[in-house]
């Protein structure tokens, strides 16, 4: 079989350097040409009958073609791959997943996760991949914690995927893990919570004390430039920051520092700013001095104790 074969180039083109034998032979090679070149280093075996045509490193997207096409047809990159292939997450799973109809069967391999499925979700992409929204619900069937939901839903908004991706495929699945937690983290994601540190504020400060709730991602211009605030009580010159992981990596930084002081001067507003500690594990406290600081402003209302060592309100 030539090498310079159009069918076999366009497949190579299309496929991330992968191919199977099957589609050789459909081309109009011959079993002996394939194997020739992989016993010479050419081409590199990634699953039986399935081969990377090159002698080099391989890259995460061709491992995960060379799992398609070991699974056979109707197969989708799924769960934590898809997650990744979406830019849910940024580091690449070892383990590729690849969901496959419930009828048919796979020889499991190293590096390949089967799933079978009873109905198959929507499948997108030149990379076969199942669809955002049933990626999420996939993935959130693997998680405990309430954070790691919230945040799961939060990165995959940003990353361009609308509420409604999840919630129609959440109202079809009959069993959800999560599931009237992800209702909820959708309707929030809506008006502007993107991370669970803002979710945990909303919930354990500001609602569960009875405090006004906060604006939220409110664009400013401030000192010549633009700037966003995580939270402000409009009318009452207060505004939150959350200095998490996502959106701080480092800690504060010159530029947090710079806004801060430019709000006070040219707009007059005060700034708190909270870190994981204070929303998680001293909410009461932090509430406490969300109410002292909106009633020096002007706020003529009072906050509500969760509790009867709780300081607000009182």
């Amino acid at each position: 079989m030539p090498p310079d074969n159009p069918t076999l180039r366009a497949l190579l083109a299309r496929q991330d350097a992968v191919v199977s034998r099957a589609q050789v032979l459909a081309a109009g090679g011959t079993g002996p040409w394939v194997a020739r070149r992989a016993a010479t280093g050419r081409w590199q075996r990634v699953h039986p009958g399935v081969y990377v045509a090159h002698s080099g490193p391989i890259p995460w997207r061709s491992r995960a073609w060379a799992a398609l096409l070991h699974a056979g047809p109707g197969a989708a990159v799924s769960h934590a791959a898809a997650a990744y292939v979406h830019g849910f997450v940024a580091v690449p799973p070892r383990v590729v997943d690849v969901s496959i109809p419930a009828a048919r069967r796979v020889d499991p391999q190293p590096g390949l996760r089967v799933h079978r499925r009873r109905t198959m979700p929507p499948v997108l992409g030149r990379l076969p991949v199942v669809a955002r929204g049933d990626t999420v619900l996939d993935v959130v069937q693997g998680l405990r914690a309430v954070d790691d939901v919230v945040g799961l839903v939060c990165v995959a908004v940003r990353a361009g995927m609308w509420p409604q991706e999840v919630l129609e495929p959440l109202g079809a699945r009959r069993r959800v893990r999560h599931r009237a937690l992800l209702a909820d983290v959708l309707a929030e994601v809506g008006l502007g919570i993107e991370s669970p540190l803002e979710r945990r504020y909303h919930h354990d400060v500001e609602r569960a004390h009875g405090l006004p709730r906060s604006r939220l991602q409110v664009r400013q211009h401030v000192g010549g430039r633009w700037t966003r605030a995580d939270g402000i009580y409009e009318g009452l010159g207060v505004r939150t920051e959350l200095d998490g992981e996502l959106a701080h990596p480092g800690g504060r930084t010159d530029g947090d520092v710079w806004r801060d002081n430019a709000v006070v001067i040219s707009r007059g507003e005060l700034t708190l700013r909270y870190r994981w500690h204070h929303v998680a594990v001293a909410p009461c406290a932090t509430a406490r001095q969300v109410e002292q600081a909106l009633r020096s402003r002007g706020w003529s209302g009072r906050g509500r104790p969760c509790g009867p060592s709780c300081p607000v309100g009182r």
